[in-house]
């Protein structure tokens, strides 16, 4: 797409969302594959945690892409193959790219759109705010990966909840109103 055919005041949030739409587009077929690692080696709840966070990033990408057809683009994004490891490193490099996406290109977009007057500074908020968690949950599964035995990493699938409005994940269903987009979300999906 041409940013430049875009309304001048539009522009740069236009290339924002264009950019978080690739990275989050992205980021759900990675965690997909990540998923499909993790389960293959017996690590079901790293897979199921894969899965919730690839269905939110997946929503992220779909908020995205709203506010992008609503600016007058047309979302793209470059699907690369991801590269597979061991669960563990897995884990270690999706905590990565949620540090960069909380300390550096969620901050920056909201900077470059707090005061657009479009709903780009919405959706970036609620991704922000869903990828908070995300490294939280992660952490978490690495921590428990690198300190319990291997009989006991040796489980069934874990179900987590992904709200359907932000894309914020818990480990626990959580009240009807969502303190991240503030919507009644009274229904979750469930991804095991």
């Amino acid at each position: 797409m041409v940013i430049d055919q875009i309304a001048p005041q539009n522009q740069v949030t236009v290339r924002d969302l264009l950019i978080a739409f690739e990275c989050e587009s992205n980021a759900h077929s990675r965690y997909l594959a990540y998923a499909a690692k993790a389960d293959s080696g017996g690590f079901h709840r790293a897979a199921s945690l894969f899965r919730a966070i690839a269905s939110s990033e997946q929503i992220h990408a779909i908020n995205h892409a709203c506010v992008i057809r609503k600016l007058g683009g047309e979302p793209e994004a470059q699907i690369q193959v991801a590269e597979v490891k061991t669960t563990l490193e897995n884990l270690i490099a999706a905590l990565e790219e949620k540090a960069y996406e909380i300390d550096s290109m969620y901050p920056h977009f909201l900077a470059d759109n707090r005061s657009t007057g479009n709903s780009a500074a919405r959706t970036f908020t609620w991704a922000l705010q869903a990828e908070k968690t995300q490294a939280q949950l992660l952490s978490e599964e690495i921590m428990r990966i690198e300190t319990e035995s291997a009989d006991s990493l040796a489980e069934a699938p874990f179900d987590f909840y992904v709200r359907p409005v932000c894309g914020y994940v818990s480990s626990i269903p959580e009240p009807d109103r969502c303190w991240d987009c503030d919507c009644f979300c009274a229904t979750f999906e469930t991804v095991r």
